[in-house]
């Protein structure tokens, strides 16, 4: 059947409002951020000490995942969220917290993303020991463990949580010295891998609540689009899933027009309905939402400063199980850290080219470790441990 100019139009316009958000689009059906159950510090303990003995690597660390196609992807979705929300800004459409949070700060992120393209180079990234299975199979082991700490702190960093929370790991499991040097550009990594998730999150329903005021606008016949009826409203949305977000702005801009939009309230009703949810629980829900978006945005800008002011070499020393043995044998704490890290260094070199770990290494030169390392004692140590290096 023939449709008239006018059904076209309003029936393109009603597409047009619901079809922001097209299939395949980074914004649809977003990722769930990283957030779990906040531990304290004890559960915190033990939580590390149970996923060190869960947590197996893999025997060729560089046959792991390469993680910079989702760096780049990362930075994509970041910088479009950005742009959209600018856009909406320019429009003068409401932001939730969490938006204004991410906008404002969106120099924070840059800086983040510059860190980690300069500060994990390729090779360094490949001898990263690698998890042999579970969700993160193929990526670092220290990734895993960075994942698990923002999980369970809902992304706010804390020097000393993060210590004990490493010590406790290493109970079960000894990180090596790059692992451990890794730590703040993986905590980066997964900062913003669950920014990226939030940001989603956020503009998704920044589109949604810009579809329903749309809708409503043209309801009440204060919109620049064709006026809308009920029924031409009902029927666009009949085979439509109803995304939660639309449904509560909808709501909040209908409510007090019973009179007038009584029907579509009735079906908004009966749509939730069939899904076990009420208008009450999707509200209240939402709220919760905004609210969760809004403290985690915040806690990761916050961390991504706390985390680049930080000094890590300092944190390193004090988490290595490598350091604890050179300074309890030897003369190592009297060294100044460019010595140390000289040390350290010839020790991971040792270590990749043996079958031995850092910890036996350390172990075997602590007596003297200038003598074994750098002096006379190399041969001997080099046959002792069957090492294949000059």
């Amino acid at each position: 059947m023939l449709r008239s100019p006018r059904q076209i139009s309003r029936s393109g316009f009603i597409r047009g409002l619901l079809g922001d958000s097209l299939p395949g689009s980074i914004f649809t059906d977003p990722d769930e951020p990283i957030r779990a159950q906040i531990f304290s510090i004890s559960r915190l303990e033990s939580h590390a000490e149970s996923l060190a003995q869960a947590q197996n690597i893999t025997s060729h660390p560089w046959k792991g995942l390469d993680i910079a196609p989702r760096i780049y992807e990362n930075r994509r979705v970041l910088e479009v969220a950005f742009q959209k929300i600018i856009v909406a800004v320019h429009k003068k459409r409401a932001l939730t917290p969490a938006a204004e949070w991410f906008v404002d700060n969106f120099h924070v992120v840059q800086s983040q993303l510059k860190d980690i393209h300069d500060h994990l180079p390729e090779k360094y990234y490949r001898e990263l020991p690698k998890l042999a299975e579970g969700p993160l199979a193929g990526y670092p082991r220290i990734y895993g463990i960075a994942w698990a700490f923002v999980a369970h702190t809902d992304s706010l960093f804390d020097p000393h949580l993060f210590k004990v929370f490493l010590n406790a790991y290493q109970k079960e499991q000894p990180l090596t010295i790059g692992e451990l040097w890794a730590s703040s550009i993986t905590l980066r990594l997964v900062l913003i891998e669950n920014l990226r998730r939030i940001s989603a999150h956020i503009v998704g329903a920044l589109d949604a609540r810009h579809q329903a005021d749309s809708i409503a606008d043209s309801l009440l016949g204060i919109g620049d689009g064709p006026p809308l009826t009920v029924e031409e409203v009902i029927e666009a949305l009949k085979d439509q899933t109803i995304v939660q977000s639309f449904a509560v702005q909808l709501l909040q801009r209908l409510r007090f027009q019973e009179a007038r939009v009584g029907k579509l309230l009735q079906f908004l009703d009966q749509k939730l309905g069939a899904f076990d949810q009420t208008i009450e629980i999707c509200v209240s829900n939402e709220h919760g939402l905004q609210s969760s978006a809004n403290t985690t945005t915040r806690n990761i800008i916050t961390s991504c400063r706390l985390i680049s002011a930080f000094d890590w070499s300092e944190f390193f020393e004090q988490t290595s199980l490598v350091d604890q043995i050179l300074r309890n044998g030897s003369d190592f704490s009297q060294m100044d850290f460019t010595t140390r890290d000289r040390y350290r260094h010839r020790l991971e070199d040792l270590a990749r080219h043996s079958k031995k770990s850092e910890i036996e290494i350390a172990h075997a030169v602590v007596a003297d470790p200038a003598h074994y390392l750098f002096g006379g004692g190399k041969l001997a140590l080099r046959n002792r441990l069957s090492i294949d290096w000059g």
